[in-house]
């Protein structure tokens, strides 16, 4: 198996700025615990392809509703690899938990940009059951699976990324 990554925390600051941003109801007391109590992913199995993300901290989602979680997590990428992140199977199959962008995409050069490569995971209960999510802190609740990719021949690309959604098309 070909080792190609690894995950870090981003800095508390980093992610203490995410959690004021969109959670202005913890603390600056609860944010320092939640961050120490960040678990980095990992697989359950050895026979697992994705890499649980775990919620850091609890959050409830009624029908149509939508959260944007500062995971508090980066990861260093080898070039010519793509981390793609997907809801954990169970979540989406009794729920209809649906990333907003269907799949996220962390690229090789994001964990270098000005926010630390900070991956955050935007989500939708999407049922269609009228049924609430709710996902306890440290529950896995998303999954990421590191995958090879190639290039065309005649490929130039020669930008440089600096920042996060939509910074490499300027949207």
């Amino acid at each position: 198996m070909k080792r190609v990554a690894q995950f870090f925390k981003v800095s508390y600051e980093n992610f203490a700025g995410a959690v004021q941003g969109d959670f202005p109801e913890y603390s600056d007391a609860e944010i320092r615990d939640i961050y120490e109590g960040i678990r980095l992913p990992r697989r359950a199995t050895r026979g697992s392809a994705g890499y649980d993300f775990f919620a850091p901290f609890a959050f409830r989602l009624a029908p149509g509703e939508t959260v944007k979680i500062p995971t508090g997590i980066r990861a260093r990428i080898d070039e010519d690899w793509v981390l793609k992140l997907y809801p954990r199977s169970g979540l989406g199959f009794k729920y209809r938990l649906q990333m907003n962008n269907t799949v996220g995409i962390i690229d090789s050069d994001y964990y270098n940009s000005d926010n630390q490569g900070h991956i955050f995971i935007k989500m939708t209960n999407d049922t269609n059951e009228d049924r609430t999510v709710e996902v306890a802190r440290g529950t896995g609740f998303a999954q990421g699976i590191f995958i090879e990719y190639g290039i065309t021949v005649d490929d130039e690309a020669d930008g440089v990324r600096n920042g996060g959604l939509g910074s490499t098309t300027g949207q």
